[in-house]
């Protein structure tokens, strides 16, 4: 685990903007300690990355107005297969922000929220 933060995940979002053909993200973002700014900044360029068919998200601090952020792209993600967002400090508001747009997502085969 790396502890990038918000001001590292921004400057992930700025890298990943000159890959957004990339299928997989090895690295994945979990375990980054980024939260909801970290969050808001990776999600424009995640929305881009539409060939990302897998997003670890797990064990950030990403809260129930970053889970808002994020899902405002997911949405845009038709590849999108795998799906890990727990242990993010998301609760009731959160996961009701992402419920209506996660049934975009009709290639989801995992969730773990």
């Amino acid at each position: 685990q790396n502890h990038i933060g918000d001001k590292g995940a921004g400057k992930l979002a700025g890298v990943l903007r000159e890959y957004t053909a990339l299928p997989h993200l090895d690295s994945g973002l979990s375990g980054h300690g980024f939260g909801a700014e970290g969050a808001g900044r990776l999600a424009g360029v995640l929305g881009e990355c539409k060939a990302l068919a897998r997003r670890d998200l797990q064990q950030n601090e990403i809260g129930d107005e970053g889970a808002r952020r994020l899902g405002e792209f997911l949405g845009e993600c038709r590849a999108l297969a795998h799906l890990d967002r727990s242990e993010n400090e998301i609760f009731a508001l959160g996961v009701g922000r992402l419920a209506g747009v996660l049934g975009e997502c009709t290639g989801l085969a995992h969730l773990r929220m």
